[in-house]
């Protein structure tokens, strides 16, 4: 694809995500954009869209783009981390009807400071950055392990047992 792949996540829609990236798409039609909406009700019109992916698709889709945009989720953020793409993120926020709570907001101030993990505040920061990481998208977020620390586990083993 090696354009823009967004994701809105397989549990609750995020139309404010996809209405956003899909304007983006429109102001930007030489970049190939394609949007996972999963339940939503906005339907893109500037991007491709498909409601659900398999797994392998979704993985293959997030390997193959230059710039992955997603909620503020830890499966979208694992995902690309071990694909080594930059993830831009709008948090998905309660008041809004987008969560049941605002767990997001937490995550993105936690987990925005790291490189190759950037957080937009709203949606017009979302369009900002976006053109802004296509143009350059720094480094490639810090690797992770699958597996925790054995040292970590081994303490959790010692407390479970004793």
């Amino acid at each position: 694809m090696n354009g823009v792949f967004v994701s809105v996540g397989s549990m609750m829609p995020f139309d404010r995500l996809t209405r956003a990236m899909d304007e983006w798409a429109a102001a930007n039609p030489d970049v190939a954009v394609e949007i996972q909406i999963g339940k939503g009700a906005h339907e893109p019109r500037h991007a491709r869209w498909v409601r659900k992916l398999p797994l392998a698709d979704y993985q293959a889709r997030v390997q193959g783009c230059a710039l992955f945009v997603a909620h503020c989720g830890m499966g979208s953020i694992i995902s690309a981390i071990e694909a080594g793409k930059p993830i831009l993120m709008l948090p998905r926020l309660a008041d809004q009807g987008e969560h049941n709570n605002d767990h997001q907001l937490a995550t993105a101030r936690n987990i925005g400071v790291r490189p190759g993990l950037h957080v937009a505040v709203d949606a017009d920061d979302l369009k900002r950055r976006a053109s802004a990481l296509l143009a350059d998208a720094g480094g490639a977020p810090a690797p992770i392990s699958r597996f925790a620390d054995p040292a970590f586990t081994a303490r959790i083993r010692a407390f479970i047992e004793s």
